[in-house]
């Protein structure tokens, strides 16, 4: 009988998925500069070709971002609690998703309008109201899973003296001395 463990299964789908990500980010960066480069060269009007290159480049960050939550989250072997691991996975990712959409609405707007094509500027606008529905929603969630990184550790039926390192605590916070 095979000896089947979930944690290397997870480690290793964590490793390929990073590196699918991080292969077609650094390709996009590639593409970026060639994008650029073509304006330099004349092939292509320069603010065009700037234009693609940023839409290039924001979607690169955006899967290079993906990599690295994959890798970090899901490549180490932690047994952290759902909520705390989307606590902190789910805002970096939808906040460079927000970026890009408002970054791609705002450039379509600036094409729209020097090409005069005023009566296409729904498309532009629909995508930065979009972007802003998403960025209001990420913000119900985490006021909705507020429910504490502190109710989280106290569910994992830590003892007292392990609870403390459990909680992320702020720069700010003053830590109890323990007792002796």
């Amino acid at each position: 009988m095979i000896n089947f463990d979930i944690a290397y299964l997870r480690k290793f789908m964590a490793f390929g998925f990073s590196a699918i990500f991080f292969l077609f980010s650094f390709s996009l960066a590639g593409l970026t500069l060639q994008q650029i480069w073509h304006g330099f060269t004349g092939s292509e009007s320069l603010i065009s070709s700037f234009v693609k290159g940023i839409n290039t480049a924001v979607i690169a960050l955006a899967i290079f971002e993906l990599g690295l939550v994959v890798s970090k989250e899901y490549g180490e072997h932690k047994d952290d609690h759902i909520v705390i691991v989307l606590r902190r996975t789910v805002p970096r990712f939808v906040s460079i998703v927000c970026i890009a959409l408002v970054l791609e609405g705002l450039l379509l707007i600036i094409k729209y309008s020097q090409l005069d094509l005023a009566g296409n500027l729904y498309y532009p606008v629909a995508i930065i109201i979009s972007a802003s529905l998403l960025l209001t929603a990420l913000g119900i969630f985490l006021r909705l899973s507020n429910f504490s990184e502190e109710e989280a550790c106290e569910q994992q039926d830590l003892p007292q003296h392990e609870q403390a390192s459990c909680i992320p605590r702020s720069p700010n916070t003053r830590y109890p001395l323990p007792e002796m």
